[in-house]
């Protein structure tokens, strides 16, 4: 070879930044190191998050519907597997804001679960639901459990943006400000803590969305309840093939 003749010198000699070349301990890039985050996750479905609004019914305890909430999810979790459903309840005087992460089939569940209610007579624990936001394959969770927080001090802005802003404008301001409510709660709350629960409007109203956009929200007639949401998942997808529109011909030529 051609450095055969200079073996012996080599080896006397080596290089002085042969370690700093070579490190023992291989360095990733940023590929590695998101494939390596998802397998630690074990995420083995596609992540979806889903924002709904929806009215309280009038004489309802609060503290009930959190629990029949996380009964529903336990339930859910036996028939899907590690699909855990983290996200956040918030619950204020009249209406709630609730976000939630999971599989499609999990969250299909819990809108399926409400579609049931509502068409069966008696008084459910919410009505009037309406889905604000369904985010597609995010790809990682914001929440890392659910928590519930009760809103028991009403949140209002001197200046009522619904009625100067347009509803474009009101979504913008209804995604940025879970948004942050969110971060905030990625780096304030532990896992398996019960998180600020029914303080949050006193160590962070400034991230409070106030309830007359939630209730802007529910009553705007854009948005899909869970029942067309769910005719519409559900619906087959029919594909016209050009084949079936040039032959036969509607006519003789």
């Amino acid at each position: 070879m051609f450095f055969s003749g200079h073996t012996q010198k080599v080896r006397e000699r080596p290089f002085p930044l042969e370690s700093h070349l070579m490190p023992q301990v291989p360095r990733g890039n940023y590929f590695h190191f998101q494939e390596e985050k998802q397998r630690l996750q074990l995420k083995k479905f596609l992540l979806h998050r889903l924002f709904l609004v929806a009215k309280i019914t009038v004489n309802i305890e609060k503290k009930d519907l959190a629990h029949y909430y996380e009964q529903v999810f336990q339930s859910i979790l036996k028939h899907h597997l590690g699909e855990e459903v983290t996200g956040v309840l918030l619950m204020y005087p009249t209406y709630i804001l609730h976000i939630l992460e999971s599989s499609s089939g999990t969250l299909y569940r819990i809108l399926l679960d409400y579609v049931d209610h509502e068409t069966k007579e008696g008084e459910y624990f919410i009505q009037g639901m309406k889905i604000i936001v369904m985010s597609h394959n995010i790809p990682t969770r914001i929440f890392m459990q659910w928590q519930v927080s009760t809103i028991k001090v009403p949140v209002m802005y001197l200046d009522d943006v619904t009625q100067s802003q347009s509803l474009e404008e009101v979504i913008t301001e209804f995604l940025t400000q879970t948004h942050k409510l969110a971060l905030y709660l990625f780096k304030t709350v532990k896992v398996s803590t019960k998180g600020p629960g029914d303080n949050l409007h006193q160590v962070a109203p400034e991230l409070l969305l106030p309830e007359q956009i939630i209730k802007y929200l529910y009553k705007s007639e854009e948005f899909m309840d869970p029942k067309t949401f769910l005719n519409m998942y559900n619906k087959p997808i029919h594909v016209t093939l050009d084949s079936d529109v040039v032959w036969p011909a509607p006519s003789q030529f």
